[in-house]
């Protein structure tokens, strides 16, 4: 993380407005269930993780590089990893 944010809220309100961008573009060809948060876990969990200074230019580009199949796979990794327990409609 760049040392100019302290925190990493921080850092997510600096590019929430590219992730909230990719999002809607992701929902106009049709992934209509990926939101900014989405995006956001996928590369801190994914690309970012293990990267080192990344500037905020390169954190931009990434998110308007993603692509939405790797962030629906990513969504339904976290899906299964969750206790599911059956639901009965009484």
């Amino acid at each position: 993380m760049n040392d100019e944010f302290k925190s990493i809220k921080e850092l997510y309100d600096r590019i929430k407005p590219a992730l909230i961008s990719r999002s809607m573009e992701f929902k106009k060809i049709g992934y209509k269930n990926i939101r900014e948060a989405d995006i956001w876990n996928f590369l801190t969990s994914s690309k970012w993780q293990k990267s080192v200074e990344l500037t905020l230019s390169e954190m931009v580009e990434d998110i308007f590089k993603v692509d939405p199949e790797n962030v629906i796979n990513y969504m339904i990794k976290q899906v299964s990893k969750e206790m599911r327990e059956p639901f009965f409609d009484e």
